[in-house]
């Protein structure tokens, strides 16, 4: 029988905290969600692979080192309020739940969506919302958030999203350039929306987060 949890510790002591993710509630919360039971079945041996995990359709659960930078950049604290895009099978969810006031997990496949609701809530993330329906739309009726997370490539980012955005919250993203990415994390203020580099890391590109090519008459 394989020792996830051992794993785990392993994921967290060789991925994470060395990449200076210090911040005792992300440490805490990736310790105790187990990342196993997010992924699809055939791929649970992966689940702590420094690697993302495929979930099919261009779609993956982002590496560990990668999404915990992503929330030490977000510096979030229980009293927030955060929108995920592309929550997949409820992982990422799950582990903000535990760090965050309450998570509104956004996701379009509706088989995805019945499993992670089952997921979540086999998991007691209670204070996580799924709302079913496109990425680049978010979920207005909810908002607005106090900090958003994208989890995937980014090439443009919808104007519908960032007007979801609380003034004085927090945004982050995986800006891709062909095969380069950057993260950044974006600060509302006066309801602009000001970006700084934070680290490399890519993803694959979020349908509807393509680049509109103009077309030349």
């Amino acid at each position: 029988m394989t020792d996830f949890a051992t794993r785990r510790r392993m994921m967290v002591d060789t991925q994470v905290r060395p990449s200076d993710v210090t911040e005792f509630p992300i440490i805490d919360a990736m310790l105790t969600v187990q990342r196993e039971a997010f992924v699809p079945r055939e791929k649970i041996e992966a689940a702590y692979a420094d690697a993302h995990v495929d979930i099919g359709g261009d779609r993956v659960v982002l590496e560990p080192r990668l999404f915990g930078k992503m929330l030490d950049a977000l510096n979030l604290s229980n009293a927030d309020f955060v929108l995920d895009i592309g929550a997949g099978l409820g992982y990422s969810s799950a582990v903000i739940a535990r760090i965050a006031e309450a998570v509104v997990a956004v996701e379009e496949d509706e088989e995805r969506v019945s499993e992670a609701q089952s997921l979540l809530t086999e998991h007691h993330a209670d204070n996580v919302i799924l709302h079913g329906g496109p990425l680049q739309a978010g979920a207005a009726e909810h908002g607005p958030y106090d900090a958003i997370l994208i989890e995937g490539g980014v090439e443009e980012l919808p104007e519908a999203l960032t007007d979801q955005l609380k003034d004085g919250g927090r945004i982050v993203a995986i800006f891709m350039e062909n095969a380069l990415g950057t993260v950044r994390i974006g600060h509302k203020i006066d309801g602009v929306i000001t970006w700084r580099y934070a680290f490399n890391g890519t993803a694959p590109v979020l349908a509807g987060f393509e680049k509109q090519v103009a077309f030349a008459l």
